[in-house]
């Protein structure tokens, strides 16, 4: 795990903010920290229409609406478990918002039980993401679970 990376997520957080100020300088830790992710940002999950909405993110224009259950993001939404994905385009259902992407880690963001988000990497490499940087991303996904979870309009 990088504690490094972790750590500078969490200095970063100021108690004084809004939620939305330290969940997009982490988002940015993550998008440049990386150095092959082409996309990082957060898919809120709105219960009452079943789906994954487009929150704040770092990179390139992505999909808005993703229902539950379908392509990688919907999938982690509906089994509420991180999905490491080395080639999406081997994944049953995969929705390409960007065709440049070809691997995908998502997490899901979870407290008390309720899900909120799903935090979503996307790499050009094929097979990009390995168990370090699965294990650092799901530290830092502790943290914005506890952000997300502090306003509940975000859909």
């Amino acid at each position: 795990m990088n504690k490094i990376l972790v750590s500078q997520c969490q200095a970063i957080c100021e108690s004084d903010l809004p939620a939305i100020s330290n969940i997009s300088n982490i988002l940015a830790i993550l998008f440049h920290e990386y150095k092959d992710v082409n996309w990082a940002g957060l898919y809120f999950y709105d219960p009452k229409n079943n789906r994954c909405v487009l929150g704040p993110f770092q990179g390139n224009v992505a999909c808005t609406r993703i229902p539950y259950g379908k392509g990688v993001v919907g999938t982690c939404a509906e089994k509420k478990e991180t999905i490491l994905v080395e080639d999406v385009h081997q994944f049953a259902g995969h929705i390409a918002c960007d065709s440049a992407s070809n691997s995908e880690l998502v997490v899901p963001l979870i407290k008390d039980g309720i899900l909120y988000a799903i935090l979503d990497l996307d790499s050009v490499v094929t097979g990009y993401f390995n168990e370090d940087i699965k294990e650092t991303v799901e530290e830092v996904s502790a943290l914005l679970s506890d952000l997300v979870s502090t306003h509940k309009q975000w859909i």
